[in-house]
């Protein structure tokens, strides 16, 4: 996998695009002719968003252009001949244990960044989000969806696993037996279900979905910085620590804030 491409080109070759206006930041999944299928060169793009980013930006949006958010990997890669230029999981499968854990260590990276990177991060999802796409959605922080969304995790109907770290904020949100449930079988969670599971925190009407990411983007901007960082960091690592750990650490934060506050009044 050839991981010099410079960022740019890289986020050309995958079809995403990075747009920028301020404290905003929106990741496009641009490949609306295939429903925003994703591929290697995706995965490559998407791991580079980081570095591209402005230290301005505090909140990042990610969305597909057309009627689907992601229908999940490109069905070429289930073909032996593949995707030009990035093989197929069949040539894939006859590597060497150590290098299929590597290439797929490296699609993850893709995935990885946007809960704990210090924007708050949103999927906007519309029309499927399948196997990749459902676990780029789970990589975020917020999901905002309209009501003709339709989350899949298709891989062990496919005889495979989800790879691309979608399975933890999975079990996290709908617990063990739901998400075995909904893994397994392979069924479609629509946006209604996605909202009472808490996959989603909102459903709208398609054609309104902009403009609700649009208003949680501005209610999200409205705070300090420094306090929605802070408070990310808590809430994030909440899981991992005892109750007197996460009570230190909300000291430790606000001392932090109250230091921000006094050079702020003098």
């Amino acid at each position: 996998m050839d991981l010099t491409v410079a960022p740019r080109e890289t986020l050309a070759a995958g079809f995403v695009e990075l747009r920028v206006d301020g404290s905003r930041a929106d990741v496009v999944l641009n490949r609306p002719d295939v429903r925003n299928a994703q591929t290697p060169a995706t995965w490559r793009a998407l791991a580079s968003v980081p570095s591209l980013l402005p230290d301005k930006v505090r909140v990042v949006v990610l969305r597909g252009e057309g009627r689907s958010f992601s229908a999940g990997l490109d069905r070429r890669m289930f073909d032996p001949a593949g995707v030009p230029g990035e093989g197929s999981l069949v040539s894939l499968a006859a590597r060497p244990a150590e290098e299929i854990d590597a290439t797929i260590a490296h699609y993850q990276q893709a995935f990885s960044w946007w809960r704990g990177h210090d924007a708050v991060t949103i999927a906007a999802v519309q029309g499927h989000a399948v196997g990749a796409g459902f676990q780029l959605a789970l990589a975020c922080d917020l999901v905002v969806c309209a009501d003709d969304a339709q989350f899949i995790m298709r891989e062990p109907s496919l005889g495979l696993v989800p790879d691309l770290g979608g399975t933890a904020p999975l079990v996290d949100v709908v617990g063990y037996p739901r998400a075995l449930e909904i893994c397994a079988t392979g069924r479609a969670v629509h946006a209604a279900e996605a909202v009472s599971l808490g996959i989603a925190q909102a459903a709208v009407p398609t054609e309104s979905l902009a403009a609700a990411v649009d208003d949680l983007v501005a209610a999200l901007l409205a705070p300090p910085a420094g306090a929605v960082v802070a408070t990310k960091r808590l809430l994030r690592g909440a899981a991992g620590r005892s109750r007197a750990e996460q009570m230190a650490a909300e000291r430790a934060e606000q001392v932090g804030r109250l230091a921000d506050l006094r050079r702020l009044l003098g």
